[in-house]
């Protein structure tokens, strides 16, 4: 039985270095690379969670709600460096630009609070006396001297709460403004761990695939040709007015379920070809072009 148990600890630490090691030639690769993200992510570290054996891979009504809520960190098309990769449980963190505003320490809650005002030593005494006070005359001048120490405290906590309120929209500014200069990340999930077929360099860059740019592309030349303005400012994650703003008004729009998913497509006659463009909660998932 002491050998049985000996053994199975053995095979643990063994299996837990391997892991190690894995990880670490992963951050090894990984990290200090430059990529290029092919759609817009959410400006949070909950960033986007990708299952490498779903189709698709991305719940994209639920990437459109966290881009809604939380804004963009990183546009399409976008270089960003890695900066950490991290294996723990059932997911690989691929972490972008310092992955994602949220993580421990980063103030998330942008409402300054302000206690009511209280009432004074006076204002409970003259409450107080008002109850036993029998003489018109001294009873009507403890209620002015009390209607005047009410209005004062209501004035004052008016005044309070109008200074918690510039305060509160000042600290979202800021909140926002932290948020977009945070990066974001990728999580690679795999509901029932991750397996050690996953903890390969290979493996990642195949689970990203659809969605990063390990290669860079070459920079236009002056031999480039150059696509048509309203193209070229097309990226995933405008909402539907975006791309009308700048394709103009569609050819025609249709509807469509993919699984859960409401599907909106869109088709525009562009200089470039016809665009195809998909929706999900009125945001761009994907486009394509059909040239003339």
């Amino acid at each position: 039985m002491q050998r049985t148990l000996a053994l199975a600890m053995w095979f643990q630490v063994l299996a837990g270095s391997l892991a190690a090691q894995d990880e670490a030639a992963l951050r090894s690769y990984f990290e200090g690379k430059v990529v290029q993200v092919k759609l817009a992510m959410p400006a949070a570290e909950a960033g986007v969670d990708v299952y490498p054996a779903a189709s698709p891979p991305i719940d994209y009504s639920t990437h459109a709600k966290r881009l809604k809520k939380y804004g963009i960190a990183l546009e399409a098309g976008q270089s960003a460096l890695v900066t950490k990769l991290k294996v723990k449980g059932s997911l690989i963190e691929f972490q972008l630009d310092g992955g994602g505003y949220g993580t421990s320490g980063d103030p998330t809650d942008p409402t300054v609070a302000v206690a009511v005002v209280p009432k004074s030593p006076r204002e409970k005494d003259l409450e107080a006396a008002l109850k036993t006070e029998t003489d018109p005359g001294v009873k009507r001048r403890l209620e002015r001297e009390l209607d005047q120490l009410r209005t004062n405290r209501e004035w004052q906590d008016r005044r309070n709460q109008a200074l918690a309120a510039s305060a509160t929209e000042r600290r979202r500014e800021y909140i926002q403004g932290r948020r977009l200069q945070g990066g974001s990340r990728f999580n690679l999930r795999y509901p029932k761990g991750v397996p050690p077929q996953a903890l390969q360099i290979e493996a990642v860059r195949a689970a990203l695939d659809e969605f990063v740019a390990f290669e860079l592309p070459p920079a236009p030349t002056d031999t480039t040709p150059v696509e048509p303005a309203g193209l070229l400012a097309l990226r995933k994650g405008l909402l539907v007015a975006d791309v009308d703003s700048l394709l103009g008004a569609p050819m025609r729009r249709t509807n469509r379920k993919e699984g859960t998913l409401a599907v909106m497509s869109s088709t525009y006659d562009t200089n470039g070809g016809l665009l195809k463009a998909d929706f999900v909660e009125d945001v761009l998932v994907r486009y394509t072009v059909t040239l003339r």
